[in-house]
Order: C-alpha cells, then structure tokens, then sequence
C-alpha cells in the first residue's frame, strides 16, 4: 500500500460502484473486500469495505452509511491524450451523473472528476498572455472540453 490512500464513503453503493468503475477502466483490481459477518443485523454478507486499484492509484472504499457525501472539494483528474478520451470518460462518467463546467462532472455516485486533455495547462498558463486568455474564455464556456475548438482558439 502507498503511504497515502484516498478513502471513498459511499452509502451502501460501493460494490456497484466498483462493478461501474470497472467497466470504464479496465485495468480496475479489486484486492479486498470485506463483508459484515453474519448476525450483523439487515446487513449480514453486504460489502463493509473494499481495497481496489484503478489507473494505477490503489483506493479504500467503505459503504459509511448516508452520513457524509461527496462534494466538489474533492475530485479525480484524468488525463486524456485525446478527443477520443475526452469522449469515452465523458460520456461514461456522465451517465447517471451531471454535467458541469470546464470538463468537469458528477458520476452517478455523486464522486466529481475532471476529465481534461494533457495540453489544458499548457494553453490555460501559455506564456503569451492572449493566448492564455483565450484559452480560458474558450475553457469557461465548455461543459465536455472539445480540444479542436480550444487549439483553434489558441492559435487565432
């Protein structure tokens, strides 16, 4: 295990979640899961938690209960090469979720991710000033970041 692990709360989801987030990254491995014994009353063989690895970052998972829920402070960034990337996350991670700005969203899970294309800091911190601006106008008006359209406005 790495020295640090984000922990996922989910409130009894989360092996949907990982079933979910298993078709999307095929490299997904679950390494543990853990189930409340038996005698544990209404939850006897349901999922406690669960250890899983997915693009390369290992993760904790619990099913916590309605207490605590996720919230955009906190979200995981994917780096796509790609339109074709940008398409395939975007529309997996959206179905059942939401849409927001600047290639950001909620899963149906309600955990945020920005799916982005490597070169979005490059043009949104370019050294030239206008085009860093235009970047950004092009940035803030997007929900699904279209890469074609922030080259070609870069590049005007």
């Amino acid at each position: 295990m790495k020295k640090i692990t984000p922990c996922l709360w989910f409130d009894d989801r989360l092996e949907e979640a990982i079933n979910f987030y298993s078709s999307i990254f095929p490299d997904l491995e679950v390494l543990s899961i853990n189930r409340y014994p038996e005698g544990t009353p209404d939850l006897a063989g349901r999922v406690l938690t669960a250890t899983f690895s997915m693009a390369g970052q290992e993760f904790i998972a619990l099913n916590g209960g309605p207490l605590f829920k996720f919230t955009e402070a906190v979200s995981f960034s994917i780096d796509c090469k790609t339109q074709e990337e940008v398409d395939f996350y975007w529309n997996k991670l959206t179905e059942g979720g939401k849409e927001s700005m600047c290639g950001w969203l909620k899963d149906k899970f309600g955990l945020s991710w920005q799916v982005v294309p490597s070169e979005l800091g490059e043009w949104i911190y370019n050294a030239e000033p206008e085009k860093a601006q235009r970047a950004m106008q092009a940035l803030f008006k997007m929900r699904k970041i279209n890469i074609a359209i922030l080259e070609q406005t870069i590049n005007q």
